[in-house]
């Protein structure tokens, strides 16, 4: 009974839950107790189960029994348990009372505490009028004067918390991990997902295979989404994710779809200052050199093509490790052969084809 100090802290499981205690295992040959109410909300939902691993500190003991709690409040607050939770770094729960010069005064048990305005609060931080009256969770900084100096910090508690949420979610969300979660931004650069209260970051070039000009064309906020964990820089809190990777990789099937001197029917995707680029499938695109355009050199291509014209081209090489694709224009013998092929691999009957007609009157 004597091993245990006054705030002293322990990391313990739970072992049985009653109607309103909590037993954690202590080692011993009894376990010790803990109000069911810290773990309890205002729904009457409890938060632990048999089996989970908490962390308690000591408050005292009543004859053969060890009680323990999550955090100091109320008649719990003596000014030896104050100085103890000073020591040990224990949490203390207190009414902010009132908003006093440099801060706010807070009522932790029968002391008074004061806690800077910088203490008060963290990233997501409030108005000074709207703490006041709130019960918060506080962690001692400084107790001098047997006392009646006592300093607080509530922020100190959030980024606490905050730092451990983070490190669960870091051995959880790793690298590979296929996630859910909720579309809460668009940016001209990407979405930003919520991953279980952290920010993640989707690309606009990891949503899919096919090129995106409009993000929200394709993404809404509040929507749910799943997606692959591609990097995950926790030391920065940073975390990308790919849509696309859960997809079909089209570059897959490019060797066995196209291959040199096959002629497609495309459209122009985009045009750039070296070339045009024509798209033959969704998220495949293959590239046209200026060079290979009858143009002059100092021509503005801008001005000769447009985005969404249709485009024939004939494949010249493809590199499908590095995912590219190089294209000449077809000539206009070459969509002549090109059809006449078609008419070729058609069932030879009398139906009326304007194309048929073509060919048969060249003859």
């Amino acid at each position: 009974m004597n091993r245990f100090e006054a705030g002293q802290k322990i990391d313990t499981q739970v072992v049985a839950i009653s109607n309103d205690t909590v037993f954690i295992n202590l080692g011993l040959k009894s376990e010790g107790f803990v109000d069911k109410a810290e773990f309890t909300d205002e729904n009457g939902n409890v938060s632990v189960k048999e089996g989970d691993k908490i962390s308690v500190y000591f408050l005292s003991s009543k004859g053969d029994e060890l009680h323990f709690t999550t955090k100091l409040s109320g008649d719990k607050a003596s000014s030896e348990m104050l100085e103890s939770a000073y020591r040990n770094g224990l949490p203390v729960e207190g009414h902010v009372e009132k908003e006093i010069k440099g801060g706010f005064e807070v009522i932790i048990g029968s002391s008074r505490a004061f806690c800077p305005y910088s203490q008060m609060g963290y990233k997501n931080r409030e108005e000074a009028a709207n703490y006041v009256g709130k019960h918060l969770t506080f962690v001692v900084q400084e107790y001098k004067n047997e006392g009646r100096n006592i300093i607080v910090s509530n922020r100190a508690v959030m980024e606490a918390e905050e730092k451990k949420h983070f490190s669960d979610l870091s051995k959880k969300l790793t690298v590979g991990t296929v996630v859910k979660g909720e579309v809460i931004s668009l940016q001209n650069y990407g979405a930003f997902v919520n991953l279980d209260g952290f920010q993640a970051l989707l690309p606009i070039s990891e949503v899919s295979h096919q090129r995106i000009e409009d993000l929200s064309t394709i993404l809404t906020v509040g929507q749910e989404i799943e997606a692959k964990i591609i990097k995950a820089d926790w030391e920065h809190e940073r975390v990308s994710l790919s849509m696309k990777a859960l997809e079909k990789d089209p570059w897959d099937e490019v060797t066995s779809k196209y291959s040199e001197g096959s002629k497609i029917d495309g459209k122009i995707a985009r045009v750039a200052e070296y070339g045009i680029f024509v798209n033959l499938e969704p998220g495949i695109d293959g590239l046209v050199h200026v060079s290979e355009l009858d143009v002059d050199k100092n021509t503005n291509l801008h001005k000769v093509f447009n985005v969404g014209d249709k485009y024939s081209v004939v494949v010249k090489e493809i590199d499908s490790e590095s995912h590219r694709i190089s294209l000449r224009p077809a000539t206009s013998v070459e969509q002549d052969k090109t059809a006449e092929t078609y008419l070729k691999n058609q069932d030879n009957d009398d139906t009326y084809n304007p194309f048929a007609a073509f060919f048969k009157n060249k003859k």
